[in-house]
């Protein structure tokens, strides 16, 4: 859907916002035109209804020279009122599709470019005030384009006919004091919403945060009941709804002075205007009729007033909202392609880190001057410590993040210089933290593979051992899985993110404690088959079980961001160093659940070493 492309600074004015929403109102012109067109129609309908009742009162006030009931006088002005209504609603159903294709269009750009930026980005985020803001932000859209279209303009064209009407047939005092009061109303009105746009903004962001604040608790349910934390949750939640609601009643006084004051003024320019008719009907230069025209005028005419009041302060709201939603537009993505950037060429699959040098921030450094290669079809697994970067080497192979120094090759081809679409579809992931969308099993498993038919589906649940399980639920492959997965173990989510990553049959793998949440059973026979479907593949594994390791081709120790030793299993247990103390140890904790397990008569439980 068509949508702008280009936005605002944080402190612009409303008339940027108000260009770009014009400039995607312009697609559609042929409609825009077409409900101006209406617009017009029904407003010249609306001003001709009080001449049409002065002439039938003109005529029914002078009984002597009524031969018989002004019937065309009485259907004209019938259908003057129907043809007001009429225009308006076609009007609304012409310019519906443009409202609709612009909002549509927002909602769907701002989709794509959340996906676009980078991790760092989604990292900081909180979920529940983002989807708030987009939804503030679209609905702030599409209230604009009606607005600024259909209550502006129609009121300042009808301000314009009626005062022309006046001006032609009565004296200039009654346009003088329509004009003073517009005036005044508008002047009021402008100082006191932009007055009142700052507590609008206070409340916009405390009900962001209270909307991220609820969000992030439910999403946390398991930790808020492990810490028995509903009381500290429910107190946190509370403090910032009472600063909203202390916001919500400052942004009410305001609002409640603004009406106030636009009422008044209305209500003055009303009086003076009906004094002067009363009194000109009174001395016999004007007719009952032209007293009730008049009337009709200035109400006609104070209404749309008092909406154009409404209407702009809501549209000052709307304009913060579309603020918002223009800036979160603004972000830039950490990680673009290069102009014309080729796609991904893989011919062996080598993988290659040349003096790699990162850091998520400045001041803490995580890896220094990596060098080593995957060779194609070969197996390099990372271990080390909590800390040590082995996961962020994997998280720069899929360049989640750029390298400050160094380079990452793949064929001999610079990362930084393709497409991110073409190297990501050349890597399998299967991460230590699956989390699965909110849809079936099959799905989930699928999409591995756009378009995957049934049987490979089940062919890859097969290949890593999640079949039969799927089998025996009640649903089978069209089981829901429940919001991030939540309604299967982690040990099953697990397979599924196996059984994702077969389907996608890539050239290169990635493993991240791929078996990290599965028993030793399960374990051991899913290891066989991510030795079978890695065979071939360049594979690198991020690994704490060093069992799960042994028959890599290469084994890298990782300690504060660089590699301290590398080797295969047997070579790295010779050299006696940190590899061979933590195989020692895993060995040991492995002995000791074992023992544990015997002696309560119960089944090994799964170790650090192997399960």
């Amino acid at each position: 859907m068509p949508a702008p492309t280009a936005s605002p600074r944080q402190d612009s004015a409303p008339h940027p916002v108000m260009r770009e929403l014009l400039a995607a109102a312009w697609r559609f012109r042929s409609r825009v035109l077409a409900a101006l067109a209406l617009l017009l129609l029904a407003k010249v309908a609306v001003v001709a209804v009080p001449l049409a009742l002065k002439a039938v009162i003109d005529a029914l006030s002078r009984p002597e020279q009524v031969q018989s009931l002004p019937v065309l006088l009485l259907v004209g002005y019938a259908v003057l009122r129907f043809a007001g209504t009429l225009f308006n609603e076609l009007r609304d159903l012409v310019f519906s599709r443009v409202t609709q294709n612009i909002v549509s269009g927002y909602a769907h750009r701002v989709f794509v470019h959340l996906h676009a930026l980078s991790p760092r980005f989604h990292a900081r985020r909180r979920t529940g005030g983002l989807l708030r803001d987009i939804d503030r932000g679209t609905n702030g859209v599409g209230f604009l384009l009606g607005a600024g279209l259909f209550t502006l303009v129609p009121t300042l064209v009808e301000f314009a006919m009626v005062l022309g009407i006046i001006l032609l047939n009565y004296p200039a005092a009654f346009a003088g004091i329509m004009i003073a009061t517009f005036a005044v109303y508008s002047v009021f009105t402008f100082i006191f919403t932009s007055r009142r746009t700052l507590h609008q903004r206070r409340v916009n962001r405390l009900d962001t945060n209270a909307k991220g604040r609820l969000a992030d608790s439910l999403i946390n349910y398991d930790n808020v009941k492990f810490f028995t934390g509903e009381v500290a949750e429910a107190q946190r939640l509370r403090h910032i709804l009472n600063d909203w609601v202390d916001a919500m009643v400052r942004n009410q006084k305001a609002l409640f002075i603004l009406h106030v004051g636009q009422s008044l003024i209305i209500g003055l320019g009303v009086t003076a205007v009906m004094l002067l008719a009363g009194l000109a009907v009174v001395r016999g230069s004007l007719t009952v009729g032209d007293l009730v025209l008049i009337n009709a005028y200035v109400i006609q005419v104070c209404l749309p007033l008092n909406t154009l009041g409404f209407v702009y302060r809501e549209a000052k709201d709307a304009q913060t909202n579309a603020e918002q939603l223009l800036r979160l537009l603004n972000e830039q993505p950490e990680i673009v392609d290069a102009p014309q950037a080729p796609a991904l060429q893989v011919k062996q699959g080598e993988v290659a880190f040349r003096n790699v040098s990162f850091h998520y921030e400045p001041e803490r450094p995580i890896l220094h001057d990596i060098s080593f290669t995957i060779p194609p079809g070969k197996t390099v697994a990372v271990v080390g410590g909590s800390g040590s970067g082995k996961s962020t080497l994997a998280r720069l192979l899929l360049r989640f993040y750029e390298v400050q120094q160094g380079a990452i090759l793949i064929d001999g081809q610079d990362i930084r210089a393709i497409t991110q679409e073409s190297l990501r579809d050349a890597i399998g992931v299967v991460p230590q933290d699956t989390v699965l969308f909110n849809d079936d099993i099959a799905y989930n498993i699928g999409y591995g593979r756009r378009g995957a038919s049934g049987t490979q589906i089940v062919a890859a649940a097969n290949s890593a051992h999640v079949h039969r399980f799927i089998q025996a639920l009640p649903a089978g492959y069209h089981t829901e899985v429940g919001e991030r997965g939540v309604k299967l173990s982690g040990g099953e989510r697990q397979r599924i993110a196996i059984a994702r990553a077969i389907l996608k049959n890539p050239p290169i793998l990635i493993f991240d404690e791929a078996t990290s949440a599965l028993d030793s059973h399960s374990e051991r026979a899913i290891e066989a088959e991510l030795e079978r479907i890695s065979r071939d593949r360049t594979t690198l594994i991020i690994a704490h079980r060093l069992s799960t390791i042994a028959d890599a081709d290469e084994i890298l120790v990782m300690e504060h961001g660089r590699i301290v030793e590398r080797g295969s299993h047997d070579a790295l247990l010779g050299r006696q160093g940190i590899y061979a103390q933590m195989w020692q140890l895993q060995q040991r904790e492995k002995q000791l659940a074992q023992s544990e397990a015997a002696a309560a008569g119960a089944p090994p439980a799964p170790s650090a070493g192997d399960s």
